[in-house]
């Protein structure tokens, strides 16, 4: 039995301990969070429930690895260039920053950097909620050279996202108007209505239009709005108060299509 090494390991922000042979084979890992040992090969059974001893808390499944799931095959075959899971918050304005970052001084902020702060602040909110079942997704590409700036998948459902910076600014919204500061009124709000029924019709599924104002110094609703919601980035933890909408299977599923960049082209 001397011949297994455990081997700790993380992937995906969750720990796995991999059993291995002394020619570095894997042979089995224990899934802690599943509470479940995944074995290779029956023959060594014994000698990883053996090696693992010291490390299993609690009663623990022992077998085959599950089948993968339509997600998780899905997600397996997808391409890493068709992927938009890695993409950061703001990930569009990162590569056009980056190809042309603009005067070294200028008299005005670039307004594509406050842009960015804003969808970093948001994306960093919402990441948090990754421990609830929920998934996000951030600079989401559509036809035409808009985007989603966050998608977010999870037991309440499909939220689309469109950031706003308005560090210490006044926020005035009168449906579909939305005044930052002394700049003059826009109708931003239909723009939030297009990105999630884009969204809805790429994912055939019911996505929710949210307007995430980052960093303001106060937010004022003259009225009731149609369907859109509005969150401050401190209020955004709110989403995981909400549920009894996706099963943890529909979650993965949606996620799964989500991510594929080719699931946007369409629309």
């Amino acid at each position: 039995m001397s011949r297994l090494r455990v081997i700790p390991t993380w992937r995906h922000g969750q720990e796995r301990l991999y059993v291995c042979l002394t020619d570095g084979r894997n042979i089995a890992w224990y899934d802690r969070e599943a509470a479940r040992v995944n074995l290779l090969s029956d023959d060594h059974r014994e000698g990883v429930l053996e090696a693992l001893g010291p490390f299993l808390t609690g009663p623990v499944t022992v077998g085959p690895p599950p089948v993968p799931t339509p997600a998780e095959l899905a997600r397996l075959s997808l391409h890493p260039d068709d992927d938009l899971a890695p993409n950061r918050p703001g990930e569009a304005l990162h590569i056009a920053l980056d190809r042309d970052p603009g005067p070294a001084h200028r008299l005005r902020p670039d307004p594509r950097r406050r842009a960015l702060a804003a969808e970093q602040v948001v994306g960093e909110a919402l990441e948090r909620l990754d421990g609830a079942g929920w998934h996000a997704l951030h600079s989401i590409p559509l036809p035409g050279g808009d985007r989603v700036h966050h998608l977010m998948i999870g037991p309440g459902g499909l939220f689309a996202l469109h950031t706003v910076y308005a560090r210490k600014q006044r926020v005035l919204i009168a449906d579909p108007m939305v005044t930052l500061g002394r700049r003059e009124a826009r109708p931003l709000l239909r723009r939030v209505r297009a990105d999630a029924d884009r969204a809805s019709y790429a994912l055939t599924a019911e996505v929710h239009p949210v307007l995430a104002v980052a960093g303001p110094a106060d937010v004022r609703i003259t009225a009731p709005l149609r369907e859109v919601r509005v969150f401050q980035d401190t209020e955004l933890g709110g989403l995981a108060r909400l549920g009894g909408v996706l099963k943890p299977a529909d979650v993965e599923a949606l996620h799964a299509m989500a991510r594929d960049r080719h699931t946007w082209e369409r629309v």
